[in-house]
């Protein structure tokens, strides 16, 4: 139900604890490894629960996995503590010597988070935002955490080391759990949830409304859209502007019983630029080929946008929530199709499934998918069930399929050498590179793949690079983004791209220093008891 990205050959997958057929240490495994080109997975080793949780990138690397679910007892032993405070640490490296790091007592959020999501900063620090204390398949006062907190802790808004209250988190109530959070050029965040918008100045607290999710579409879950940050570009000036497709306008103030599996979900795509001008003009409303609930929108390299994955009625749930009901159907209704959306093309064409191969293999809620370094998209996952079942209509589903769009079919360039470890700010690098013998225009694309759950896509973006080709065509001089606020400091992927949107392999580079964040000892102190200099030292270096 979780996947990230972690290296040019190994993506990482969460699930939550139940009877998964992999086994490690004596119990099922509810985390995973994926070497991407054999197709194999190896057992990881999380300590807590890891379901419904988010996760990001700190600047050194370090990929940080945190809060989940209550403790599970699923029969195999003392498994699966309570995940709601648990931070989960997880440096990728090129053989099986890596695993998940937990340390309770010293490394663990604030308040306990359920369905939270967060972002990589400006700092190379992340943030945690909103989410539940407990369990619920739609939000409630009883149980919402209207909050955030970052890691490493900061002391900041006069609150060290400490979760912050946000009234965002208050207003979105019911249906706000895993809210859309985007890190804009200028340092400030996009966040949506429910049926509101807003930016949000993380250094000083402020929250900026924005106009409405158009037409009451309702756009987290239970009610899940996907959004996604469109390319940033020197043609665009960098200027963000932000897409929101699915949905649906079911009432957040039902009871649970009276939700349905036949309630349609919403075709609605709003485009908003995130400028005065933009936001004075507020969203600009076109449609999906199709109503889907749980969509992925997964950016390409070429600067298009893949839909994949979801369901046409219904909302995001378990069966066993509504028996007989039931939640995800899509029974009398035309297969889902992915399409590629054309950001740039006019409005009524910018959706195409021409080439776009059909899956036979539902994948609905607990599902997943992201791009890969190799320029395919891995579509993982699907399990509206309460616990693992090779039974029913939608069983738990463990085939993973790798969408291949239709540029991998044709002559690519290909990035010889040159792609620095580590490349600060502002900084020049040149790349050696074969390009086809007709190729013509030719850019860089910086992506971070981001981290994926609940067709939610955090952290996902796209920054296309200043860079000069060389009069013999075999070299580009690139120059990396000018600040921590245009791409956040950490990893991302370098695609070379050439006329008609066709990418090379992606190569990994860590862009700024590759130092860890900025670390407060009096907000760490505040926030946790912590083990002597040295160890704690050695903790936040991974």
């Amino acid at each position: 139900m979780q996947l990230a990205v972690v290296s040019e050959t190994k993506a990482i997958i969460f699930d939550k604890v139940e009877a998964n057929p992999l086994q490690t240490q004596g119990h099922s495994a509810w985390s995973a490894e994926i070497d991407l080109p054999s197709r194999t997975v190896r057992a990881l080793n999380p300590i807590t629960n890891t379901w419904c949780a988010t996760g990001s990138f700190l600047s050194n690397g370090t990929f940080i996995h945190s809060a989940g679910n209550p403790f599970v007892d699923i029969g195999q032993g003392d498994i699966g503590p309570d995940g709601r405070q648990a931070l989960r640490m997880f440096t990728p490296c090129n053989d099986a010597s890596c695993d998940i790091i937990e340390d309770a007592q010293h490394l663990r959020l604030t308040s306990r988070r359920w369905y939270a999501a967060s972002a990589r900063l400006e700092d190379g620090s992340m943030m945690i935002f909103g989410g539940s204390m407990a369990n619920g398949f739609i939000n409630n006062a009883t149980i919402n955490n209207p909050t955030f907190e970052f890691f490493p802790p900061k002391n900041i808004n006069g609150f060290n080391g400490l979760q912050i209250p946000t009234k965002f988190m208050v207003d979105t109530m019911k249906g706000n759990h895993f809210p859309n959070v985007h890190t804009l050029p200028d340092g400030r965040l996009f966040v949506s949830a429910n049926q509101q918008a807003m930016l949000f100045d993380w250094k000083t607290n402020t929250e900026t409304r924005l106009p409405g999710i158009p037409n009451g579409v309702r756009i987290s879950s239970p009610f899940s859209a996907s959004a996604v940050l469109l390319p940033l570009t020197p043609a665009n000036n960098f200027t963000p502007e932000i897409m929101i497709c699915g949905g649906s306008v079911v009432d957040d103030t039902l009871l649970e019983t009276q939700y349905s599996s036949q309630m349609p979900a919403s075709a609605q795509c709003a485009r908003m630029v995130l400028s005065p001008a933009g936001i004075e003009s507020g969203w600009k409303v076109e449609s999906m080929p199709q109503p889907r609930l749980m969509v992925e929108l997964i950016l390409l390299p070429d600067g298009r946008v893949l839909a994949v994955n979801g369901a046409q009625t219904g909302v995001a749930g378990i069966n066993g929530t509504l028996d007989p009901v039931g939640f995800q159907s899509n029974a009398d209704k035309p297969a889902l199709t992915a399409a590629v959306y054309d950001p740039d093309a006019p409005v009524g064409r910018r959706f195409s499934s021409a080439g776009i191969p059909a899956s036979k293999v539902p994948r609905m809620y607990h599902s997943s998918a992201s791009l890969t370094p190799d320029g395919s998209v891995l579509l993982a996952g699907s399990n509206p069930n309460e616990q693992f079942t090779t039974e029913g209509r939608f069983p738990t589903e463990y085939r993973m399929e790798f969408l291949s769009p239709p540029y991998m079919f044709s002559s690519r360039p290909t990035v010889v050498s040159g792609v620095p470890a580590t490349v600060d700010f502002g900084k020049t690098f040149t790349l050696s590179v074969n390009l086809p013998p007709n190729a013509r225009d030719v850019s860089v694309s910086l992506m971070d793949l981001g981290f994926a759950t609940h067709g939610v896509h955090m952290d996902q973006k796209l920054v296309q690079l200043q860079s000069t080709l060389s009069r013999n065509r075999r070299t580009l001089q690139v120059t990396a983004p000018r600040n921590g606020q245009l791409f956040s400091p950490g990893p991302g992927f370098l695609f070379v791209v050439t006329d008609g949107g066709v990418p090379s392999v992606g190569h990994r580079v860590i862009i700024g220093t590759g130092a860890s964040p900025p670390v407060d000892q009096g907000a760490i102190d505040k926030y946790a008891v912590f083990p002597p200099p040295r160890e704690r030292s050695r903790l936040l270096s991974f």
